[in-house]
């Protein structure tokens, strides 16, 4: 790891958990980049700043949320600070990540295995399976749904032995938001969808998309359609792909070559492209 301090004009990092998770699956990356001398902040989606635990215990902070209480939630805390910060999101966070982007805020924005903006018509079979759990009743639109520890297995813990899986599982794992899951799966059939962006911005801040070969919940054609939904825009969009990686890149072994490899990206990319940064910046 480089450990040397952190000489870039952007200080700040903001990192977006996605559904099933919390902050709490942030934890390497958090520390990893403390020690490059960068200001992290990895906040809660609303009222799930509780630990891991109580969550589980009492699921009814989850049931109510919706995309535009959690991204309303995420652009608050970004525009209070000073300045533009590196924004990473995984999975629903990486959606979000977007969004926040297409408003102006950010420096710069990476979605790890990012649940796709509106646009894509067709989802895997995979990424069907993976939602069932949530998508098979329809009240389930209105509850904060569990994943039990072999729904996780596939979900999240496909490269990882099932042990392995299990820990994570305890570790991490809260009810999902079933109104968010909802949302996000029939995004294209909502005319004021939350998950629209204008992939036309040109004065979006610079995007990269990172992908898992071995992804189940967002295989890697899926980020790189949602990357090609951007081509009309003159706007930085990168897209990266690690094979063998599942959905829980975050915190799967091997973690530190996806942490380094965004995080390098987006300082350069924040010190050299970001009309946030080295342009006029926005209204903040």
């Amino acid at each position: 790891m480089d450990t040397a301090p952190n000489k870039g004009r952007v200080d700040t990092v903001v990192l977006i958990h996605g559904l099933w998770m919390t902050p709490r699956s942030w934890e390497n990356w958090a520390r990893r980049y403390a020690a490059r001398g960068f200001r992290v902040l990895a906040p809660a989606w609303p009222g799930m700043d509780g630990e891991v635990e109580a969550l589980r215990d009492d699921p009814s902070p989850i049931a109510g949320l919706t995309m535009d209480r959690v991204i309303d939630h995420y652009a608050a805390i970004i525009r209070d600070l000073p300045s533009p910060p590196i924004v990473i999101g995984h999975s629903f966070g990486g959606l979000f990540t977007q969004v926040l982007l297409d408003r102006g805020l950010g420096a710069v924005g990476v979605g790890v295995d990012s649940a796709p903006i509106k646009g894509l018509v067709r989802l895997p079979v995979s990424t069907l399976r993976a939602a069932y759990p949530v998508l098979h009743n329809p009240a389930n639109r209105h509850r904060a749904v569990p994943i039990t520890a072999e729904e996780f297995r596939y979900t999240f813990g496909n490269t990882m032995s099932a042990e392995d899986s299990d820990q994570a599982w305890q570790r991490y794992a809260v009810p999902a938001a079933g109104h968010v899951l909802f949302e996000g799966a029939f995004a294209d059939l909502s005319v004021d969808s939350a998950a629209s962006v204008d992939n036309g911005n040109n004065d979006r801040v610079p995007l990269l998309l990172i992908a898992g070969g071995e992804d189940h919940v967002v295989p890697a054609t899926v980020v790189r359609s949602n990357a090609g939904l951007y081509q009309k825009s003159r706007a930085v969009t990168a897209y990266h792909e690690f094979p063998g990686r599942s959905h829980f890149t975050v915190g799967e072994p091997g973690w530190e070559q996806v942490a380094d490899f965004a995080l390098d990206w987006a300082v350069e990319m924040a010190n050299t492209r970001s009309p946030a940064v080295v342009g006029e910046p926005p209204h903040w």
